[in-house]
């Protein structure tokens, strides 16, 4: 037993090879604010290497500009979790978290710090006179009535600017939506913010959304900043996971979303904006109001236009162009021309797929990496072999023929993908060239 606990002990350099590993960035501060440790991804966001890091200290980075606003005075004077938004030289904005370590005097003995790209947001603005198609219902992959439906409903109410609330189980399309009524609107032609607010720390989404003004808190900006919402003004402001943020922010969201009105973190004067609202959530609004964790007043101002997107499993008829569409564009993206058999597709169109659209996203990027030329039921992972879905497509046969016809698909198909020659078809299964080329011609077909 002790021989192997000590086998199972993790050495501190092997620990640091882990964190190289970590996409996310970690520096280490000693009390004098001096860096004691850093990982690999300092590289990617300053450039720098580790070496070039260790034993500087952080006034001397942020004098040298490797980040605009500088996180350590107020972690180090408040001896609390710090959450801040900086750019980086290379242009890089990060979301970063400094928590301090304490010792038993309840002095700083050290800072870690974490940091990761900041993708919680995208702001993008479309140049009037664009030759970018945004009036195209092709753009969208569909051929399920119900969804068309849904489509033809949204470009109606795109027309106004009332607060749309799109409800759906997560990976179903709410961000796809939301953007598709933003370019449908007369406001295509200007903003269109995503905030997911779930990604973002309460402490932070608040002088995010609403900005702050000087001297708002320690550690700001010194000449204030502006918010989100005024940043997106006259466009579209997308609030992802409405569901997700607490009750006093519900509050203060609450005007900003019913007379586009709000006041700045540290502020006094309300600041007015033009922007359209639509949320988005893949939870049960009705039942966080009922059980106190969702404000009624919020609830039915969001609720003025709703849209409810039916999952995966209830638009079967999505499977199939979406998988197309998806294979497409992976082949191109991995430069490869991989193509998906009858026999998969069936399987695919028979899953009742709980990640919806983004876990099919997911499974297809890997069959283009691993599979080889044709993606067969064999590619797939396990947990579609275990579906119900996929016992079906092999049911007992009631007939001696027709157990024998399915033996000989099963194996013909598996020799010929295998060796993509009648030759060597003839050689695996021992029949003749004539009865290879029947059963290939026969079950083959969407292999050639």
């Amino acid at each position: 037993m002790e021989g192997s606990a000590a086998s199972a002990r993790i050495t501190s350099e092997t620990l640091k090879n882990l964190l190289d590993y970590s996409s996310d960035e970690i520096f280490i501060f000693n009390r004098d604010k001096q860096i004691i440790y850093v990982n690999s991804a300092c590289e990617k966001n300053y450039g720098l290497k580790k070496e070039d890091l260790l034993g500087k200290y952080s006034h001397e980075l942020f004098e040298q500009e490797y980040w605009s606003t500088s996180i350590y005075p107020e972690v180090y004077q408040e001896k609390k979790p710090v959450f801040m938004i900086q750019t980086t030289n290379t242009g890089t904005e990060l979301l970063t978290q400094a928590i301090p370590v304490l010792n038993e005097n309840k002095e700083v003995e050290m800072v870690i710090t974490t940091a990761r790209e900041l993708k919680y947001y995208q702001l993008h603005t479309q140049t009037k006179g664009s030759d970018i198609s945004i009036d195209q219902e092709e753009d969208i992959i569909s051929h399920s009535e119900k969804f068309r439906n849904i489509l033809s409903f949204s470009k109606r109410v795109a027309t106004s600017s009332s607060t749309i609330l799109i409800q759906g189980e997560s990976g179903t399309g709410k961000g796809v939506l939301a953007n598709y009524i933003h370019n449908v609107s007369h406001r295509k032609n200007e903003s269109f913010l995503t905030i997911n607010c779930a990604a973002i720390p309460e402490e932070l989404l608040e002088s995010e959304l609403f900005g702050y003004v000087k001297g708002a808190f320690t550690g700001a900006n010194p000449s204030g900043k502006m918010g989100l919402l005024e940043t997106a003004n006259n466009g579209t402001v997308f609030l992802d996971e409405i569901g997700d943020i607490s009750l006093s922010l519900q509050a203060k969201l609450l005007p900003a979303i019913q007379d586009k009105e709000f006041i700045p973190v540290g502020g006094n004067k309300k600041r007015k904006v033009n922007i359209r609202i639509i949320a988005a959530t893949n939870r049960d609004l009705s039942k966080l109001v009922e059980s106190g964790e969702f404000r009624e007043d919020l609830y039915y101002r969001l609720h003025v236009i709703d849209i409810t997107i039916p999952p995966l499993r209830e638009r079967k008829e999505d499977i199939a162009p979406l998988t197309h569409h998806l294979l497409q564009k992976f082949n191109q993206e991995y430069e490869t021309n991989k193509i998906i058999s009858d026999e998969c597709l069936n399987v695919l169109s028979d899953y009742s797929w709980p990640g919806n659209i983004r876990q099919l996203e997911s499974l297809i990027e890997r069959l283009v990496i691993t599979s080889d030329t044709i993606i067969d039921v064999a590619d797939l992972p396990e947990t579609f072999h275990h579906n119900n879905q996929l016992n079906s497509q092999f049911k007992e046969p009631k007939t001696m023929d027709e157990a024998i016809d399915t033996t000989r698909k099963h194996m013909i198909r598996k020799s010929f993908k295998k060796y993509k020659s009648t030759r060597k078809v003839v050689e695996d299964l021992q029949v003749s060239q004539t009865t290879a080329s029947r059963l290939i011609r026969k079950y083959c077909s969407d292999f050639r």
